[in-house]
């Protein structure tokens, strides 16, 4: 960057004056955002972020109808897909919000017609048990994609507070000389990251998207935000945990999950296939490129001043309900059709046939290289998380040996990519990463965290 150009951004940038309502519309948005998303709490049964705890609680309201609900929104899914790119309507298509909902490729109406006829074999118990019993279509529509529904609407709603008012500038400065030498990542990424990690994979996703939508990341830059840092959540961990019978064992087994995730967050941005995604930007939207911090700046004067400038345009709430209402509709309409019909083959297969258990044989010889007792019990869980992230554990827990079930448990979460939910999300977002893109990533991140797992396990036990 020119002398000329800096001096320019400091005249138009940092030396702009605010008035306090301009600070307080940073301010009180983005910690009410941080609080929502990212700051853990106790309650009682576990330590969760408060967007999963409210979602729980309106899980807990209407639960009993949200498969019906969902089955209601697959079919509008269906009906408005066929109808925009068999009829194409001018009424959809010139509405820009219909047209993303509805106007998509005759893959993904199939994809979302199969869904939607996995839905109601569900609901009403039609065609072959092998789709709606209840480790396969039942799992998906009665357990994951509830917690789904109602986390999309909260964090689709919420989303904006971490987005438009200027959180993201601000810690995207003080983070910029961090992520980009150490993840390959722009400094506004970092929040993301922590989201992702902290609270859920789904809101990793559903962050990124978006993030990636409107221009702030890369091509690139999206997949291995979403593939690298898109952990399941704290409780969920521990829902393995106590499959597994480790319950006591949970301090050494988050912090192996955090040494093992941070040290693959490094590698895998480097390897195939993140590394050959482009550094190009979505089509749809200009490519917003990271400011350099001008001279004689410091990183939290211009992380202020760009954050107080971001929320001082944001002048209209009621476009930014808009903007949480369209990402809820994205979300509903264009995601869950596809979790239920890539999960419902993944977790078909995983139930019904040998596969995983054939893909798993050359884990058997690693295991045994590394003293993994019990080895050949102990290598189809290796496989089968990329079918759904409880399957290792549910395959594990009639292992005998701690240490064998120690490492099933830490693998299962650092492989982060499982179809069920994530690899679905992921297939039916924005973010530019192929069903091949994630058999590779799933594998390489087993590769690079196994043996970081098994030497903490042989020292724990």
């Amino acid at each position: 960057m020119s002398g000329i150009t800096e001096a320019k951004i400091k005249t138009t940038k940092i030396d702009q004056s605010f008035t306090l309502i301009d600070y307080l519309k940073f301010l009180i948005p983005s910690l009410i955002g941080i609080l929502l998303f990212i700051v853990p709490i106790n309650m009682g049964d576990g330590i969760t972020v408060p967007i999963a705890f409210l979602s729980n609680q309106i899980y807990g309201l209407i639960g009993d109808w949200i498969p019906t609900m969902v089955l209601i929104i697959m079919v509008i899914s269906v009906v408005g897909s066929l109808v925009a790119t068999l009829l194409k309507p001018k009424l959809v298509l010139e509405n820009k919000m219909l047209n993303t909902l509805f106007n998509v490729s005759k893959f993904w109406v199939m994809a979302r017609l199969l869904g939607t006829i996995f839905a109601a074999m569900t609901i009403y118990q039609f065609g072959t048990e092998m789709v709606y019993s209840e480790n396969t279509g039942g799992l998906l529509l009665y357990d994951l994609i509830p917690i789904l529904f109602t986390t999309f609407f909260l964090a689709g709603m919420l989303l904006p507070l971490l987005l438009n008012f200027g959180l993201l500038e601000f810690v995207g400065a003080l983070f910029m000389k961090i992520m980009r030498p150490v993840f390959t990542l722009p400094g506004r990424s970092s929040l993301d990251c922590l989201a992702s990690w902290v609270g859920d994979g789904t809101i990793g996703v559903l962050l990124t998207s978006k993030q990636y939508e409107e221009g702030y990341y890369t091509k690139r830059e999206a997949a291995v935000i979403a593939t690298t840092f898109s952990v399941v959540s704290i409780t969920f961990s521990i829902v393995i945990l106590q499959y597994l019978d480790l319950e006591a064992h949970f301090i050494p087994y988050y912090g192996t999950i955090i040494l093992a995730g941070l040290v693959a967050a490094v590698i895998m941005p480097r390897i195939r296939p993140l590394s050959k995604k482009t550094d190009t930007g979505y089509e749809k939207a200009e490519l917003k490129e990271e400011e350099n911090i001008p001279a004689g700046v410091s990183q939290v004067q211009w992380g202020l001043n760009k954050a107080v400038t971001k929320a001082k345009n944001n002048e209209s709430f009621s476009s930014t309900f808009k903007e949480g209402f369209q990402n809820v509709s994205d979300m509903w309409v264009g995601v869950l059709p596809i979790v239920m019909a890539i999960g419902t083959v993944a977790l078909v297969i995983a139930e019904f046939t040998p596969f995983f258990t054939i893909l798993g044989k050359p884990f058997e010889p690693i295991l045994t290289l590394m003293q993994i007792p019990e080895a050949a019990e102990a290598a189809p869980t290796m496989v089968i998380g990329f079918a759904d992230m409880l399957m290792p554990a549910i395959l594990g827990s009639g292992i005998e040996s701690e240490l064998t079930r120690f490492v099933i448990a830490c693998v299962s979460v650092t492989q982060l990519v499982y179809l069920s939910e994530m690899g679905g999300l992921l297939l039916g977002s924005k973010v530019p990463v192929s069903f091949k893109d994630l058999v590779l990533i799933f594998i390489f991140r087993t590769l690079i965290t196994l043996p970081i797992v098994v030497i903490i396990a042989h020292i724990l036990f």
